[in-house]
């Protein structure tokens, strides 16, 4: 074999390939870290939405809403505080065996009866604190 058959790629050849794999890097980055957050925000409405309707159906059977005291757990396991459903679904409202968390780790906060209708559920969102504006503000179901 002769020199010129054996020729690897050189050292301009793999700086250009670089600086181009860092352009697209500095384009691109910056769109796919923000839709991490929007996918939060709506996997948030819809835990909030599979709440409500599961709510509606132990208020459905039992004539009530879970109190704030029975709380969102009262989707999961019978109740034992008053007032004790007469109804309750075998196996629970929800497809879980926990309420589950928020996808930022949180419990999601559950008041009945509500400031803005029967009940009300919200989580705080990213920072885990009431208020907050724009990627921290709460989510609710009054929305």
């Amino acid at each position: 074999m002769d020199k010129s058959a054996r020729r690897g790629f050189t050292l301009v050849e793999i700086m250009v390939v670089v600086v181009i794999i860092g352009l697209l890097a500095a384009l691109i980055g910056p769109r796919l870290i923000g839709q991490s957050e929007t996918a939060k925000v709506t996997a948030t409405r819809a835990q909030i939405k599979n709440f409500q309707q599961s709510l509606e159906l132990f208020h459905l059977n039992n004539g009530f809403f879970p109190t704030t005291d029975q709380g969102l757990s009262a989707l999961v396991s019978k109740p034992t505080l008053p007032p004790e459903p007469k109804n309750y679904q075998r196996g629970g409202y929800l497809n879980s065996k926990s309420v589950p968390k928020d996808p930022w780790g949180n419990s999601y906060l559950y008041i009945c009866p509500g400031e803005s209708g029967d009940y009300d559920i919200m989580s705080y969102g990213s920072d885990g604190r009431e208020g907050g504006a724009e990627g921290a503000a709460d989510i609710t179901n009054w929305d």
